[in-house]
């Protein structure tokens, strides 16, 4: 089936300088129809108004907390209504939290859990059932390098945890959809210039990491939005279960 016949959701793509947004914009480019799912509604409206105008697809912007299974419910059910067919999913909305490990209170966890585990189970259980049925599916969850390595760039254990819970939902979920034609797939980004990363790091920081980095630099959101794009192709359908890294080398196993 055409990408332009189909709709590909792209969770927390509201930012304006973040990898989400990015992705949109590269899947709309490559033909698919976007919807974006943000708790910030007139962010997600900007994305879907840029990504229309700019390639001619359909493009819906939804506010939607992914925590919530009755917003989660509420947003895919209007855009089954609305849209065409979800071919692909990537769970890009994630929060990050610095806090050491013996700082973090249990709120603080459930916190960082709730959008990075929980929310991305949310959308993934609603969509992946429409996908099985379909025989067609794309996922794609945004991990990180601190989930391989253990931290170390700025998010704490909290985050490292949940990032790496997300490697094993990836991993096993593509054992259960790979027969009926899902292929479920990880991107683990490294240091990435982003909303997010540019409010976390102060210069110093910022030029201790660059210094462990081969290639000598950030990353931009288009290194990782362009990977992700190429895992949502039809013709990738015999890629599932596999974690790529886009750090720059900064991390190499």
């Amino acid at each position: 089936m055409p990408t332009s016949d189909l709709t590909a959701i792209v969770t927390g793509a509201g930012s304006t300088r973040g990898i989400g947004r990015a992705t949109a914009h590269a899947l709309a480019a490559a033909g698919w129809n976007l919807a974006i799912l943000d708790v910030d509604e007139t962010g997600a409206k900007d994305t879907a108004e840029q990504v229309a105008r700019h390639h001619n697809v359909q493009a819906f912007g939804l506010g939607c907390d992914i925590t919530d299974e009755t917003s989660v419910e509420a947003a895919l059910s209007h855009l089954a209504a609305a849209a065409p067919a979800v071919g692909a999913l990537v769970n890009n909305a994630g929060i990050t939290s610095p806090i050491p490990f013996l700082q973090v209170t249990g709120a603080e966890w459930d916190r960082i859990f709730a959008v990075n585990v929980r929310g991305a189970y949310n959308v993934t259980r609603r969509v992946a059932a429409t996908m099985a049925e379909r025989g067609f599916g794309r996922i794609v969850f945004l991990s990180s390098v601190s989930a391989e390595r253990g931290g170390g760039v700025f998010g704490g254990v909290a985050y490292s945890a949940a990032k790496a819970a997300q490697l094993g939902f990836a991993r096993a979920l593509a054992r259960e959809l790979g027969p009926v034609g899902v292929t479920v797939n990880a991107v683990a980004p490294g240091l990435i210039d982003t909303d997010i990363t540019a409010g976390a790091l102060d210069e110093e920081h910022k030029s201790r990491l660059l210094d462990t980095i081969p290639v000598g630099r950030t990353g931009h959101v288009e290194d990782v939005a362009d990977l992700i794009t190429y895992l949502c192709r039809e013709e990738s359908g015999y890629i599932t279960g596999a974690t790529y890294d886009v750090n720059g080398g900064s991390h190499i196993h």
